[in-house]
Protein backbone atom coordinates (compact mmCIF):
# COMPACT_ATOMS: atom_id res chain seq x y z
CA UNK A 1 0.00 0.00 0.00
CA UNK A 2 1.36 3.42 -0.94
CA UNK A 3 2.03 5.89 1.95
CA UNK A 4 -0.03 8.56 0.21
CA UNK A 5 -3.19 6.52 0.64
CA UNK A 6 -2.66 6.58 4.43
CA UNK A 7 -1.39 10.14 4.83
CA UNK A 8 -4.12 11.83 2.85
CA UNK A 9 -7.03 10.68 5.11
CA UNK A 10 -4.98 11.57 8.20
CA UNK A 11 -4.29 15.09 6.90
CA UNK A 12 -7.96 15.61 6.06
CA UNK A 13 -8.97 14.40 9.56
CA UNK A 14 -6.38 16.64 11.24
CA UNK A 15 -7.60 19.77 9.49
CA UNK A 16 -11.22 18.87 10.22
CA UNK A 17 -10.76 18.97 14.03
CA UNK A 18 -11.09 22.78 14.31
CA UNK A 19 -14.27 22.68 12.25
CA UNK A 20 -15.70 19.94 14.46
CA UNK A 21 -14.83 21.91 17.61
CA UNK A 22 -16.49 25.01 16.22
CA UNK A 23 -19.74 23.11 15.70
CA UNK A 24 -20.11 22.51 19.46
CA UNK A 25 -22.86 24.83 20.67
CA UNK A 26 -21.76 26.70 23.78
CA UNK A 27 -24.34 26.61 26.57
CA UNK A 28 -24.63 29.77 28.69
CA UNK A 29 -21.84 31.54 26.75
CA UNK A 30 -22.07 34.70 28.88
CA UNK A 31 -22.02 32.93 32.22
CA UNK A 32 -18.37 33.71 33.00
CA UNK A 33 -19.16 37.42 32.74
CA UNK A 34 -21.45 37.24 35.79
CA UNK A 35 -20.06 38.83 38.95
CA UNK A 36 -22.10 36.49 41.13
CA UNK A 37 -24.68 33.74 40.89
CA UNK A 38 -26.59 31.28 43.09
CA UNK A 39 -27.57 27.64 43.18
CA UNK A 40 -28.79 24.70 45.24
CA UNK A 41 -26.85 21.70 46.46
CA UNK A 42 -27.67 18.21 47.72
CA UNK A 43 -25.60 15.14 48.34
CA UNK A 44 -24.61 12.24 50.55
CA UNK A 45 -21.96 12.09 53.24
CA UNK A 46 -19.91 9.59 55.19
CA UNK A 47 -18.82 10.70 58.66
CA UNK A 48 -16.69 9.27 61.45
CA UNK A 49 -15.02 10.29 64.69
CA UNK A 50 -11.24 10.33 64.91
CA UNK A 51 -10.41 9.08 68.39
CA UNK A 52 -7.50 9.96 70.68
CA UNK A 53 -7.32 7.74 73.77
CA UNK A 54 -6.54 8.98 77.28
CA UNK A 55 -3.98 7.51 79.65
CA UNK A 56 -6.91 6.02 81.59
CA UNK A 57 -7.72 3.79 78.59
CA UNK A 58 -4.25 2.21 78.72
CA UNK A 59 -3.97 2.03 82.51
CA UNK A 60 -7.35 0.46 83.32
CA UNK A 61 -9.19 -2.62 82.11
CA UNK A 62 -12.65 -0.99 81.88
CA UNK A 63 -12.52 -0.98 78.06
CA UNK A 64 -10.65 -3.38 75.81
CA UNK A 65 -11.34 -1.57 72.51
CA UNK A 66 -13.05 1.61 71.29
CA UNK A 67 -13.49 1.61 67.53
CA UNK A 68 -15.17 4.35 65.41
CA UNK A 69 -17.11 3.42 62.25
CA UNK A 70 -18.14 5.38 59.14
CA UNK A 71 -21.86 6.06 58.78
CA UNK A 72 -23.90 7.57 55.89
CA UNK A 73 -25.98 10.74 55.88
CA UNK A 74 -27.14 13.48 53.52
CA UNK A 75 -26.79 17.22 52.89
CA UNK A 76 -29.17 19.92 51.61
CA UNK A 77 -28.30 23.56 51.07
CA UNK A 78 -27.83 26.70 49.01
CA UNK A 79 -24.84 28.11 47.14
CA UNK A 80 -23.58 31.62 46.51
CA UNK A 81 -20.63 32.26 44.18
CA UNK A 82 -18.70 35.54 43.84
CA UNK A 83 -16.22 36.01 40.99
CA UNK A 84 -12.84 37.36 42.16
CA UNK A 85 -10.76 36.80 39.02
CA UNK A 86 -11.15 34.80 35.82
CA UNK A 87 -9.80 31.74 37.62
CA UNK A 88 -10.72 32.26 41.30
CA UNK A 89 -14.16 32.51 42.94
CA UNK A 90 -15.26 32.97 46.54
CA UNK A 91 -18.03 30.54 47.46
CA UNK A 92 -20.41 30.28 50.43
CA UNK A 93 -22.43 27.07 50.77
CA UNK A 94 -24.74 27.15 53.82
CA UNK A 95 -26.40 23.79 54.33
CA UNK A 96 -27.84 21.28 56.76
CA UNK A 97 -25.90 18.04 57.12
CA UNK A 98 -27.68 15.06 58.68
CA UNK A 99 -25.03 12.67 59.96
CA UNK A 100 -24.35 9.87 62.39
CA UNK A 101 -21.14 8.64 63.99
CA UNK A 102 -20.89 5.22 65.58
CA UNK A 103 -18.58 3.91 68.27
CA UNK A 104 -18.13 0.20 68.90
CA UNK A 105 -16.55 -0.53 72.26
CA UNK A 106 -15.84 -3.67 74.25
CA UNK A 107 -15.92 -3.74 78.04
CA UNK A 108 -13.18 -5.64 79.82
CA UNK A 109 -14.48 -5.20 83.36
CA UNK A 110 -16.65 -6.27 85.11
CA UNK A 111 -17.54 -8.55 82.18
CA UNK A 112 -16.51 -8.98 78.56
CA UNK A 113 -19.30 -7.47 76.43
CA UNK A 114 -19.64 -5.56 73.17
CA UNK A 115 -21.69 -2.38 72.62
CA UNK A 116 -22.36 -0.45 69.41
CA UNK A 117 -23.84 3.02 69.85
CA UNK A 118 -24.55 5.90 67.47
CA UNK A 119 -24.52 9.66 67.93
CA UNK A 120 -26.84 11.55 65.58
CA UNK A 121 -25.94 15.03 64.44
CA UNK A 122 -27.70 17.80 62.51
CA UNK A 123 -25.01 20.25 61.48
CA UNK A 124 -25.68 23.82 60.46
CA UNK A 125 -22.77 23.73 58.03
CA UNK A 126 -21.25 27.09 57.04
CA UNK A 127 -18.19 26.73 54.76
CA UNK A 128 -16.38 29.60 53.06
CA UNK A 129 -14.29 28.38 50.13
CA UNK A 130 -11.92 29.56 47.42
CA UNK A 131 -12.67 27.91 44.09
CA UNK A 132 -9.82 27.58 41.59
CA UNK A 133 -11.14 27.09 38.04
CA UNK A 134 -9.56 25.80 34.88
CA UNK A 135 -10.18 27.27 31.44
CA UNK A 136 -13.57 26.36 30.01
CA UNK A 137 -13.35 23.67 27.34
CA UNK A 138 -16.57 23.94 25.35
CA UNK A 139 -19.20 23.00 27.96
CA UNK A 140 -16.83 21.55 30.55
CA UNK A 141 -14.57 22.84 33.32
CA UNK A 142 -12.55 21.37 36.20
CA UNK A 143 -12.13 23.07 39.57
CA UNK A 144 -10.61 22.60 43.03
CA UNK A 145 -11.74 24.07 46.34
CA UNK A 146 -10.04 24.88 49.64
CA UNK A 147 -11.57 26.67 52.58
CA UNK A 148 -12.64 26.85 56.20
CA UNK A 149 -15.85 25.73 57.85
CA UNK A 150 -17.95 26.44 60.93
CA UNK A 151 -20.35 23.73 62.09
CA UNK A 152 -22.99 23.95 64.78
CA UNK A 153 -24.59 20.67 65.82
CA UNK A 154 -28.27 21.31 66.51
CA UNK A 155 -28.59 17.83 68.05
CA UNK A 156 -25.55 18.01 70.36
CA UNK A 157 -26.21 16.56 73.81
CA UNK A 158 -23.53 18.44 75.81
CA UNK A 159 -26.12 19.93 78.18
CA UNK A 160 -28.41 16.90 78.24
CA UNK A 161 -29.60 15.70 81.67
CA UNK A 162 -30.73 12.31 80.42
CA UNK A 163 -29.41 9.42 82.46
CA UNK A 164 -29.02 7.06 79.48
CA UNK A 165 -26.33 9.06 77.61
CA UNK A 166 -23.16 7.06 76.93
CA UNK A 167 -21.16 10.01 75.56
CA UNK A 168 -21.62 13.77 75.33
CA UNK A 169 -20.40 15.98 72.47
CA UNK A 170 -20.00 19.74 72.11
CA UNK A 171 -21.98 21.58 69.40
CA UNK A 172 -19.31 23.90 67.92
CA UNK A 173 -16.68 22.80 65.42
CA UNK A 174 -14.16 24.64 63.22
CA UNK A 175 -12.12 23.03 60.48
CA UNK A 176 -10.98 23.01 56.87
CA UNK A 177 -12.22 21.56 53.57
CA UNK A 178 -10.55 20.48 50.34
CA UNK A 179 -12.13 18.99 47.25
CA UNK A 180 -12.46 18.77 43.48
CA UNK A 181 -15.37 19.04 41.08
CA UNK A 182 -16.50 19.38 37.49
CA UNK A 183 -18.84 21.84 35.76
CA UNK A 184 -21.03 20.67 32.88
CA UNK A 185 -22.76 23.59 31.16
CA UNK A 186 -26.33 23.01 29.99
CA UNK A 187 -28.61 25.49 28.20
CA UNK A 188 -30.22 26.73 31.42
CA UNK A 189 -28.05 25.57 34.33
CA UNK A 190 -24.65 24.15 35.34
CA UNK A 191 -24.50 20.58 36.62
CA UNK A 192 -21.56 20.24 39.05
CA UNK A 193 -20.66 16.95 40.75
CA UNK A 194 -18.14 17.41 43.55
CA UNK A 195 -16.30 15.42 46.23
CA UNK A 196 -14.69 17.01 49.27
CA UNK A 197 -13.07 16.15 52.60
CA UNK A 198 -14.31 18.13 55.59
CA UNK A 199 -11.99 17.87 58.60
CA UNK A 200 -12.85 19.21 62.06
CA UNK A 201 -10.12 20.65 64.27
CA UNK A 202 -12.08 21.28 67.48
CA UNK A 203 -12.30 18.65 70.20
CA UNK A 204 -15.94 17.52 70.24
CA UNK A 205 -15.66 15.59 73.50
CA UNK A 206 -17.66 17.17 76.32
CA UNK A 207 -16.16 16.15 79.64
CA UNK A 208 -18.60 14.42 81.96
CA UNK A 209 -16.76 12.27 84.46
CA UNK A 210 -19.94 10.38 85.30
CA UNK A 211 -19.69 8.65 81.91
CA UNK A 212 -17.04 5.89 81.87
CA UNK A 213 -16.44 6.27 78.13
CA UNK A 214 -15.47 9.92 78.61
CA UNK A 215 -12.64 8.92 80.95
CA UNK A 216 -11.18 6.60 78.30
CA UNK A 217 -11.05 9.31 75.63
CA UNK A 218 -8.98 12.46 75.30
CA UNK A 219 -10.19 13.90 72.00
CA UNK A 220 -12.87 13.40 69.35
CA UNK A 221 -12.44 15.04 65.94
CA UNK A 222 -14.98 14.91 63.13
CA UNK A 223 -14.18 13.82 59.59
CA UNK A 224 -16.67 13.81 56.73
CA UNK A 225 -16.51 12.92 53.05
CA UNK A 226 -19.23 14.64 51.04
CA UNK A 227 -20.30 13.81 47.48
CA UNK A 228 -22.48 16.65 46.23
CA UNK A 229 -24.43 17.75 43.18
CA UNK A 230 -24.64 21.51 42.63
CA UNK A 231 -27.22 23.02 40.28
CA UNK A 232 -26.05 26.54 39.49
CA UNK A 233 -27.61 29.36 37.51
Amino acid sequence: MRPGRILLPLIVLLFSFPAIAQRVALSMPDHDDKKYYFGITFGVNLSVYQVNYSSSFANTDTFKTIQPHWQPGFNLGLLGNLKLTNFIDLRFVPSLAFAEKRLEYRYGYPKDSLADRGIEAIYMHLPLQLKFKSDRINNFRFYAIVGTKFDYDLAANARSRRTDEFLKVSPVDFGYEIGVGFEFFNPNFIFSPEIKLSQGLTNQLFIDRNLPLTNALEKLLTRMIVISIHLEG
